[in-house]
């Protein structure tokens, strides 16, 4: 990566790049650091300036490992410092922190970016005019779709994927940004139609080439406690749902995706996931809800229908200490895509994994351990996580809850009616904005 040479404040004229190492007490590897080096007479001289350590436990799990840092000076002279999440138990794939004295200390330790979606892989970021651009793989999983996305507050949030720029839907790998002249950003990156690895690759942009800043997306209410609204995506619009309004997707680019907060992730506990679905399609995979990352090893929770498959099929995707990850499973045996409503039950609890449409219940013995730990979070209705599969039909009432309800409590209407306990609460019987 490249490092900077800062222009304002106090310290101009500073030279200042990002390293990352590891503490070997001679039998395993016990912390991890991420650190700035600095130099104030144009590289004659360096020392090490701002330091971050995690430390990692006995079993080798740790919440951290930044690496492969790359910085930027903001608009205020402070840096920016972005690096790659590694196997750490918080969530997400990116992480940062800011140096407000030159790359001297950090203002705070580096945080996790659980909704920034990338997989595990080294990126870039840069300064253009009055937005930061990070370039790195789109996809939350494996390394392809080389994008460019921006932040219009330094850094403190970025584009989703939905908004960012796509250099190339090929694999692709590490990067790296420059300003190639007055108006020009280059990018040199990893690339290749069979394997992110095949080419090294060059392309030339200007900010007119980028998305444009875009306006907030129309909304739908998240009744939970402290919830902010939904973002709708696509589209997709109202229809008659079962009691009142339901939102009905068109298979191509409609979905809701709710903003990340802490009380989103389920972690190890026990949950209930209730919802109701209505669709006709004869193929393809149809995302009723997800929630946590994506892919074999990413802890994760979701619903679907697979009509090709005939069924409905409700998934988890536990970490569990250091241990290799752990998958449960539960499907039904018909795909109920006759095209009336059915109502859909997903239950974790007293040791067991349960889901059950229109009362018919089927079941598989539990897996210890987390559904949401060190991968990119999101929480999608209508769409898998990495936007590859899209739900063709219309869904109504998607609620989670923090503990396993009984059949008594999901049909009470006092229940129904109560926000207690409840993670996401979403009518969708209504789009505003």
């Amino acid at each position: 990566m490249h490092g900077v040479q800062l222009t304002r404040g106090r310290y101009a004229g500073r030279l200042v790049f990002g390293v990352n190492t590891e503490t070997w007490d001679g039998s395993r590897v016990t912390a991890n650091h991420a650190a700035l080096v600095v130099s104030d007479d144009h590289g004659g001289h360096w020392r090490v300036g701002a330091t971050d350590t995690w430390p990692i436990a006995a079993d080798g799990t740790f919440r951290q490992k930044p690496s492969e840092l790359t910085l930027t000076e903001r608009t205020d002279g402070s840096v920016l410092v972005s690096g790659r999440e590694q196997d750490g138990t918080d969530l997400g794939h990116r992480t940062q922190a800011v140096s407000r004295d030159g790359g001297g200390s950090f203002a705070a330790p580096f945080h996790g970016l659980p909704d920034l979606y990338t997989p595990q892989v080294q990126g870039a970021v840069l300064r253009l005019g009055g937005r930061l651009l990070l370039s790195c793989p789109a996809d939350p999983d494996r390394r392809r779709t080389m994008m460019i996305r921006s932040s219009y507050d330094g850094g403190r949030t970025w584009d989703s994927v939905d908004r960012g720029t796509v250099v190339t839907a090929d694999w692709s790998g590490y990067s790296d940004l420059v300003r190639a002249g007055r108006d020009t950003v280059g990018l040199l990156y990893e690339g290749g139609a069979a394997d992110a690895r095949d080419e090294i690759r060059f392309a030339r942009f200007t900010e007119d080439w980028l998305a444009p800043r875009r306006g907030p997306d129309p909304h739908t209410a998240d009744l939970a406690p402290h919830a902010r609204p939904a973002a709708v995506l696509g589209g997709a619009a109202s229809t008659d749902g079962v009691s009142d309004g339901a939102l009905r997707f068109d298979g191509t680019d409609d979905a809701v995706r709710l903003p990340f907060r802490a009380g989103l992730p389920l972690g190890a506990g026990e949950f209930t996931a209730s919802l109701w679905f209505r669709y006709t399609a004869a193929a393809g995979e149809q995302p009723l809800l997800w929630m946590g990352g994506i892919g074999t090893s990413q802890p994760q929770v979701w619903l679907r229908g697979e009509p090709a498959n005939g069924r409905v099929q409700g998934l988890i995707t536990v970490r569990d200490g250091a241990a290799a990850p752990r998958t449960a499973y539960v499907r039904t045996t018909t795909a109920y895509n006759d095209g009336e409503w059915h109502h859909a039950v997903l239950r974790r609890g007293g040791g067991r994994l349960s889901l059950s449409v229109d009362g018919t219940e089927t079941a598989a013995a539990d897996v210890p351990g987390s559904v949401s730990r060190n991968s990119p979070f999101g929480v999608h209705i209508g769409q898998r996580m990495d936007s590859r599969a899209l739900f063709t039909g219309a869904i109504d009432e998607v609620r989670v809850w923090n503990r396993a309800l009984s059949d008594a409590e999901l049909s009470d209407p006092k229940v129904l009616r109560s926000p207690k306990d409840t993670v996401l609460w979403l009518p969708l019987d209504r789009v505003g904005g």
